[in-house]
């Protein structure tokens, strides 16, 4: 049994987007002059209602409209774009085919285009604030039950924990043996599970057991459908994380390829190449022909010593390449201790100039890799290339640390927006931070690039916190 309530907040977003429309199609109409032209303006009003009809169906095949809310609202400007561009294929070719009963000039399309994005885009952050405002005052959480109290059960409290905006309720858990876990309350072994979802006080069962209970698995999910409660895996991050799982058929037969990355095929790697070199190209024609100078001039003024600093760090299948940052410490500090061990920047660290620190903390220092990038030894999105010493001390100790060398690096990465960056003084903090970069290499696509580009410019006007 579904929360009714999420239903009926799902239902306004849909309801909300048919003023967004209208508001967007007149306001192209005003802009483009078609209405202070047009003759027959009675055509013009009645188009409206297929610019509604198409919208509608770019939006259902771009998934617009599904529940995002713990994902981060990047992902759902890119989810816009991606509904604009079918938007805009299919409101074409209907133009094109209707050109005797109506007429559209370009300027028209720019600036519907324009109209829709701008306010969808405001539209969907509002929802999403009053969505979070909701749950916070506890009036749309999704009650979940736990089965199984593993390592990533608890994995999966700390989350919703943490982001309590994820609206998510965990009301107790179920095992074979009574645990602690987190605080939660422990309801029984896991054959209590019908009883509590007669209950009719759960809205989805989350199913945390080991791969190897494959068996119980497949009878919590049978007894989650029989009561038509959803129910979710949620697996073990360190066993998946150096998998990709691209499912095939031989015959009826599902199988699965462990191995195979989206990187691995040709058209990829070059579609990926192309976007690099053309962004790079971009970033230097408007910004970095006179931003980047300006930079080096006040860390010049700020503190003595050279404004570039070269370190050597490890690219694509562990190649050696020089990494261009703008210095943030002091010249006369190392990287390296008298023992060897690579000496990571911390929270206040005395060796980071005042400068440095605010760089740090925007990403600017990095700014020069673009010309990493121009070369082709960086790309824009990627595991982030880590220092030699680094990956001579992790290597030994991180679980699936080299594998996040078999792609090009990145100035950013899925790592770094997730938060994971900064110091890592724990081996799970390293862990962590692998894990994104794997999960990253696994599910690449065109797509989670251009979100990780705009959540890295969202993070430079927020200030990431980890970044000192």
């Amino acid at each position: 049994m579904a929360n009714p309530k999420s239903h009926k907040y799902v239902l306004l977003r849909y309801i909300f987007d048919a003023p967004i429309v209208f508001c967007s199609y007149l306001l192209a109409l005003y802009f483009s002059g078609i209405i202070a032209s047009s003759e027959n303006n009675s055509n013009n009003y009645l188009f409206t209602f297929v610019v509604l009809a198409v919208w509608y169906t770019a939006a259902s095949f771009s998934r617009l409209y599904a529940d995002r809310r713990s994902n981060k609202f990047s992902e759902e400007i890119i989810f816009i774009i991606y509904s604009l561009i079918l938007f805009a294929i299919l409101l074409s070719s209907i133009s094109f085919f209707s050109r005797s009963f109506i007429k559209f000039t370009s300027e028209f399309f720019f600036f519907l285009l324009c109209a829709l994005f701008i306010l969808q885009t405001i539209e969907k952050y509002i929802i999403r604030k009053l969505l979070h405002a909701a749950i916070f005052q506890g009036g749309l959480y999704d009650n979940i039950l736990i089965v199984g109290a593993t390592s990533s059960a608890l994995d999966f409290l700390d989350t919703i924990h943490r982001y309590y905006y994820y609206g998510y309720k965990c009301i107790g858990f179920l095992d074979d043996e009574k645990k602690e876990l987190n605080e939660t309350e422990y309801l029984g072994k896991i054959d209590n599970l019908p009883n509590i979802l007669k209950q009719g006080t759960v809205d989805e069962v989350m199913i945390a057991l080991d791969s190897f209970n494959s068996q119980q698995i497949q009878s919590c999910i049978e007894v989650c459908d029989y009561y038509r409660i959803k129910a979710r895996i949620v697996p073990n991050v360190q066993q998946y994380a150096g998998a990709s799982g691209q499912v095939n058929n031989i015959g009826l037969l599902p199988v699965i390829n462990i191995r195979s990355l989206p990187l691995d095929k040709q058209e990829n790697k070059i579609l990926k190449r192309i976007f690099d070199i053309l962004f790079s190209l971009l970033f230097f024609i408007i910004l970095g022909w006179w931003l980047l100078p300006i930079i080096a001039l006040a860390v010049k003024i700020t503190s003595k010593g050279p404004a570039i600093f070269k370190q050597e760090r490890w690219g694509l299948n562990n190649k050696k390449i020089t990494c261009y940052k703008f210095r943030t410490m002091l010249a006369k500090e190392h990287d390296v201790d008298n023992n060897g061990y690579y000496q990571q920047a911390t929270r206040n660290d005395p060796r980071v100039t005042k400068l440095g620190a605010f760089m740090r903390s925007t990403n600017m220092d990095e700014l020069p890799q673009f010309w990493n990038v121009l070369i082709g030894n960086m790309s824009v999105v990627g595991p982030r290339p880590h220092p030699t010493p680094l990956n001579i001390e992790s290597m030994h100790t991180i679980e699936n640390y080299m594998l996040r060398h078999i792609v090009t690096p990145g100035i950013t990465g899925w790592a770094q927006v997730n938060g994971a960056r900064g110091e890592t003084k724990e081996t799970g903090s390293m862990q962590k931070r692998i894990n994104f970069d794997l999960y990253y290499i696994h599910r690449w696509t065109f797509w989670l690039d251009s979100q990780i580009i705009l959540q890295t410019i969202i993070n430079i006007f927020r200030r990431d916190q980890n970044a000192y």
